[in-house]
């Protein structure tokens, strides 16, 4: 492992790594080179998780258009194709981790101590019941929803349905991946305001991976509208019951900080 020094981190990027601490109350924590290094890594790190997601959005709409209007002979080509780009992204996840894991493994080499008391939180933790029960929810009424498609008749609503299942179950895995890689990768910290920001980031990304961002947009871009109306209906009153369901869940948890205190506070 390399034990080559972190250089010091830009002025900007320090300033950023106090403002970020300001606003999760630990404006008394310094402000460290390794912090700087670790919020300009996630920062790109959520960026290209971003892209990865509106890749497989507007993937699966080209394949969802193609299998649609597309010569009958070559409509399985864009399933095989949209396949391949799931496992394409999913490597590209993979790889994303890795680099991040990278940064973090190059950065705990270079301490010149380690946080009195570590952890390696857990799903509890960096997730949350509340969180893994309304990821859970999501998921299973997507199902239903996809399922419900698959049944029908009509032939044209089934082929998107497949593209749909696809997409979500592509999402799905990718948001498997990403949460793995929070609960998995060791802890880098030197002190105790570094150990509890390294909890709050964890956190705070494992509750962005619960926003139903696919889940709630592949069923009105590729069926609502085209399957029957008690169909979309259904997609409807499931958007807004789960959207409902993710604001009140947003409002009545405890903050990232408050949670990183606690699990940090009870070691």
């Amino acid at each position: 492992m390399s034990r080559e020094p972190l250089t010091d981190a830009p002025e900007a990027a320090l300033r950023e790594a106090e403002t970020w601490l300001a606003q999760h109350d630990l404006a008394d924590a310094r402000p460290t080179p390794l912090l700087a290094h670790r919020l300009h890594a996630r920062r790109y790190a959520r960026l290209a998780a971003s892209v990865i997601l509106a890749v497989l959005i507007l993937g699966s709409a080209g394949a969802a258009t193609y299998s649609r209007f597309g010569p009958e002979s070559a409509r399985p080509v864009s399933l095989v194709a949209l396949t391949v780009l799931v496992a394409g992204l999913l490597l590209a996840q993979f790889l994303l981790d890795r680099w991040v894991r990278r940064v973090d493994r190059r950065a705990g080499a270079t301490l010149s101590r380690r946080a009195a008391h570590l952890i390696q939180p857990g799903w509890r933790t960096v997730l949350g019941r509340p969180y893994a029960v309304f990821a859970a929810a999501v998921f299973a009424g997507s199902m239903v929803l996809t399922g419900s498609a698959l049944a029908l008749p009509d032939e044209t609503v089934r082929r998107l349905a497949v593209v749909m299942l696809i997409g979500l179950l592509g999402a799905s895995a990718i948001s498997a991946l990403q949460l793995r890689h929070l609960i998995r990768h060791p802890v880098v910290a030197e002190d105790e305001p570094s150990l509890t920001a390294d909890v709050i980031m964890r956190v705070e990304d494992a509750r962005d991976l619960t926003t139903p961002n696919v889940q709630w947009t592949l069923p009105m871009i590729l069926l609502f509208g085209t399957a029957p109306g008690w169909w979309s209906a259904a997609a409807l009153g499931y958007l807004l019951v789960s959207l409902g369901a993710f604001i009140l869940l947003r409002a009545k948890t405890p903050s990232s900080t408050q949670v990183a205190r606690q699990s940090v506070g009870a070691r």
